[in-house]
């Protein structure tokens, strides 16, 4: 492992083992991509001998990939986790959240409610994530330990100091924590790490033929939950996904890359953030303050 790496690994292990330490009923949000991968696979190294000592909790909109499902199943199995599943679809039928309608309808901003209810149901004090600084403007304002009021809403102006990687851990009742353990990681360490620790991955990640729509410069693949608008129609193309989420808004860039090297050799060079593929980012400069502000990851 190169030198850059090994600190990072080590930072993020601290970090997960100072929530074990400071909160009495963690959760690690895991939803089959990479990062929460990552996140998962340092929660072994950083608790081993031991098993993981919280579960891993994730939201499922209904419209996740089928292969992300399955490979959730797969790898919560293979590391001896506890996995807890919480759905929009209940919180849909339950009156919580109203589903949106037309061809650009998406379950993905609804994921909040459902989250901070599961919270409130497991009275989860912290719960982890996989965010990274490089990945989006309103996630760059983010300390590693990031708090979420009574309402389970961020405030960017109330945020703590963490000189000398001393985290603040204090909460007041109701209030819980988002933990953020590759806050400084990109997306390219990500890769290169997946790759130096020979992490089995989902296949979306790699590149294969698949029908999509292009709508307003994003690639979205085909599926029962996407209605086509007015002339737009489905093209095969070669494509992976940089990033995995809800099918509706998740979007797919055209490539080559059948291999973790060869995707290492791709993102060198680009200057795009991963989530400038997603749709759902793009409803205005502000789309994911706004929902973090909501409780969104």
């Amino acid at each position: 492992m190169t030198t850059h790496l090994a600190t990072l690994e080590a930072e993020s292990i601290f970090v997960l083992r100072e929530v074990a330490a400071e909160f009495e009923r963690p959760a690690l949000l895991f939803s089959g991509g990479k990062d929460s991968i990552v996140i998962s696979h340092l929660a072994r190294k950083a608790f081993w001998p031991g098993s993981i000592p919280f579960p891993l909790m994730h939201i499922d909109t209904g419209h996740n990939f089928p292969e992300t499902l399955e490979y959730r199943d797969r790898w919560v199995e293979k590391i001896g986790a506890k996995l807890i599943v919480r759905s929009v679809e209940d919180s849909i039928r339950q009156g919580r959240v109203t589903e949106q309608t037309g061809p650009d309808a998406s379950r993905n901003a609804l994921q909040s409610v459902t989250l901070l209810d599961a919270i409130r149901e497991f009275q989860f004090d912290c719960a982890i994530g996989g965010a990274r600084r490089d990945e989006e403007k309103a996630r760059a304002k983010e300390r590693f330990f990031s708090l979420r009021d009574a309402l389970g809403q961020w405030d960017p102006r109330n945020q703590r100091p963490e000189l000398w990687s001393l985290y603040n851990g204090r909460r007041n009742p109701g209030e819980h924590f988002r933990v953020f353990p590759i806050s400084n990681w990109t997306e390219l360490d990500v890769w290169q790490y997946m790759r130096q620790e020979r992490l089995e991955l989902p296949n979306l990640y790699f590149t294969h033929e698949r029908e999509c729509v292009e709508r307003d410069g994003t690639l979205l693949a085909r599926s029962e939950y996407i209605s086509l608008k007015q002339g737009e129609r489905y093209d095969k193309r070669r494509i992976r996904f940089r990033t995995i989420g809800d099918m509706t808004c998740t979007g797919a860039v055209v490539s080559e890359a059948s291999s973790i090297d060869a995707i290492v050799a791709e993102l060198e060079p680009s200057r795009i953030s991963e989530r400038g593929g997603r749709a759902d980012d793009r409803v205005s400069a502000a789309a994911m303050e706004d929902r973090k502000r909501e409780g969104y990851f």
